[in-house]
């Protein structure tokens, strides 16, 4: 029975929803060149990631030529959907420019500057970016000089009116410690900027004059490589060490992609073909404009409140306010936050009120990503400092938070914390605040469960829940979480909780299979699955069947989903649609009929073989009949949505179905912030 849209299609797909959030004009101006740059910075990932597996897979079926025949008509239909939408986002590039000029909002080339901006630019060279630029001579260049992954670099032509003096080909590296975007000023009202490689262009004839050159041109280049970490086995090696030496090796990965101005001169461009080993087989070659590294956009200065989104203050939750102590609050009422619509300081006021609180015996905390500056690391070198016991789990293995997290993880060891070592290929997914506290003489546990990371700044544009409870049967499945992560493989024995890989895939299951028996008992029968992802070949394929004896089931997926929904006499009882907006959608939530009761879960866990099967995940129930209620009326606006909401049944893939259907206007998430605030007063 098990049909399935292509994984990597099903992505591209879903970055189509973001570039038509770009091209969505009910969005403020700003931010929608910022979702260009989020379009851009995704695209950069795939490479790096499904690109690059894809590759490595072609590589490895070379002994059988029927898969590798396969795989490579698989990777020529990805890269021809990544043309299309190339070209679709250079459109929208250059329609959003022309509305930012028709604002007052100019990008302007270094060809085009006023005598005062040009001193300006020649001062600003000098001051800010001149120490920072060390050109690299062609002629010298050895390809095992690797050049870093996501850096743009300026391909230099040198030519100089004296025949004595040849043409000369150079690579220096744009600054990225440096703010793309420099503001420039304006003779009129218009505000202007010009990229930091303008700059550096308009400069290169002061640069190189002193050497006989007196034409300089510049031309930008960029390279993609496999984010895989290549580590070695040395059992002398700590596993800490092993990673940060295979971060420090990331930047020599297999070369995925180059990019190229299209106006550079072919010579230069074949001498840095050549100089770089590069080859069409590895490669994507593929020419482009002006400029590169377009994710710069998602920091593109926020200059005028008109053209950004209206701010959404926080909203304060109604059982915590600053008079009120968290853990009182807590054991009368299982509390619900839903992140970015109240305040993540929340989180950080319950660690800081266990860090102080006297009967507070220790802090355990799993961590998949935190923040550079994270305010939720500095509790917990507090508390250890006034003498709690603290034990934190970093995920080490992280894609692209691997360097942040050793970093913590030796800060954190620093200062006495236990920390709990990495499980090499088994990533803990989890997120998980244990607080243990003696109450009339007995351990009592304050868990917090959260569908999203501990990460302040994420969770500004991230939608999660995340549940405080005072439930001691969570508690002690909570601590029974953190004996497995310790002590390795232990089956655990668990009341509430179920954690993966032990138990999830089996839950899930019995779940659906309930809804088919229900249904076939005349009893309501219906299940709704909200994710980031769905791609677990089994599950769908229990999906279908339960779709098959009539059960309406609904799947709310903001990313990949491989399922094809909503087929007349094979799938007309799924739907599936996904909401892509301002925030993130990154909450997973599992809900069942059950017979006319429903059963609501959070989970840390996206529907796929790698969190099923190779994560420890959790998925924890919603007891509270309030919350559970809050949790279906979430759900619900999502549902209803006119804005947000893309189909992604058969034949209306990122269609605006419910816009188009003239319903009554509703973007989710607005509604989903007036309602906490209305359930504040």
């Amino acid at each position: 029975m098990y049909q399935k849209h292509n994984r990597e299609l099903s992505w591209l797909q879903f970055n189509g929803r973001v570039l038509q959030e770009a091209n969505d004009k009910s969005n403020p101006l700003i931010e929608r060149i910022r979702f260009l740059g989020i379009f851009s910075n995704n695209r950069d990932e795939f490479f790096k990631v499904r690109v690059a597996i894809l590759k490595r897979m072609i590589i490895l079926a070379k002994k059988n030529s029927e898969d590798e025949k396969v795989l490579n008509s698989e990777l020529l239909d990805v890269l021809s959907n990544v043309e299309i939408q190339e070209k679709l986002y250079t459109n929208s590039f250059f329609d959003i420019i022309k509305e930012l000029r028709g604002h007052g909002i100019n990008i302007v080339e270094e060809t085009s500057l006023t005598k005062k901006q040009e001193a300006f630019v020649e001062k600003y060279f000098k001051e800010e970016i001149n120490a920072n630029v060390f050109p690299i001579i062609l002629d010298n260049f050895n390809a095992s000089q690797m050049l870093s992954d996501g850096i743009i670099y300026m391909a230099v032509h040198l030519s100089s009116d004296d025949s004595d003096i040849k043409d000369s080909h150079l690579l220096i590296e744009v600054p990225n410690n440096l703010p793309r975007f420099i503001k420039l000023e304006s003779e009129n009202s218009n505000t202007e900027f010009i990229f930091i490689e303008d700059i550096i262009r308009f400069n290169l004839p002061l640069l190189f004059h002193k050497y006989g050159y007196n034409k300089a041109d510049g031309y930008i280049i960029k390279f993609t490589r496999d984010s895989e970490l290549n580590m070695d086995n040395d059992v002398s090696k700590s596993f800490m060490e092993v990673m940060s030496e295979g971060v420090r090796k990331r930047h020599k990965g297999i070369p995925i992609r180059f990019i190229y101005d299209n106006a550079i001169p072919k010579p230069l461009l074949n001498k840095i073909i050549k100089k770089l080993n590069i080859t069409t087989y590895n490669y994507q070659l593929r020419g482009g404009g002006r400029y590169h590294n377009f994710k710069d956009l998602m920091k593109f200065p926020g200059i005028r409140p008109e053209l950004l989104f209206d701010e959404l203050p926080s909203i304060p939750h109604p059982l915590l306010s600053d008079d009120k102590l968290i853990f009182r609050q807590v054991r009368k009422h299982d509390i619900l936050l839903n992140f970015p619509y109240h305040s993540f300081s929340n989180i950080i006021n319950f660690l800081r009120e266990a860090s102080i609180d006297p009967k507070v015996r220790s802090i355990k905390m799993s961590f998949y990503r935190a923040a550079s500056d994270s305010l939720v690391m500095n509790a917990l070198i507090n508390a250890a400092r006034n003498g709690k016991k603290v034990t934190v789990f970093m995920e080490l293995q992280a894609r692209f938070d691997e360097q942040a997290n050793i970093k913590w993880t030796q800060i954190l060891q620093s200062e006495g914390i236990t920390v709990l070592p990495t499980i090499p290929g088994m990533k803990v997914h989890a997120k998980l605040i244990l607080i243990r506290r003696k109450q009339s003489g007995k351990n009592f546990y304050y868990t917090n469960i959260s569908t999203g990371n501990f990460h302040e700044s994420t969770s500004k544009v991230y939608s999660d829940f995340s549940l405080l409870t005072a439930n001691q049967k969570i508690g002690k499945d909570a601590s029974t979480f953190f004996e497995l992560i310790e002590s390795r493989y232990l089956a655990p024995k668990l009341n509430i909780l179920h954690i993966s890989p032990f138990n999830i895939r089996t839950f899930l299951e019995t779940k659906i299979k309930r809804e088919i028996a229900n249904k076939k008992k005349g009893k309501e029968a219906w299940i709704v699955f909200k994710a980031n992802n769905l791609v677990d070949p089994d599950i769908s394929n229990l999906i279908y069947k339960a779709g098959d004896n009539g059960v309406k089931i609904e799947l709310n997926i903001r990313g990949i989903n491989v399922m094809r929904t909503g087929i007349k006499g094979f799938s007309e009882n799924i739907n599936s649609y996904s909401i892509v907006g301002r925030f993130l959608e990154h909450a997973r939530v599992f809900v069942f009929a059950n017979g006319g009761n429903p059963e609501v879960y959070l989970s840390s866990a996206d529907i796929m073989s790698r969190n099923l099967n190779h994560r420890f995940e959790i998925i924890c129930p919603i007891l509270d009949k309030k919350i559970k209620s809050d949790i279906l009326n979430i759900i619900h606006l999502q549902r209803n949505d006119t804005e947000k909401y893309r189909s992604l049944n058969e034949g209306e893939i990122n269609s605006y179905t419910r816009r188009d259907k003239g319903f009554d206007k509703l973007n989710s998430q607005i509604a989903t912030y007036n309602y906490w605030n209305k359930e504040s007063k």
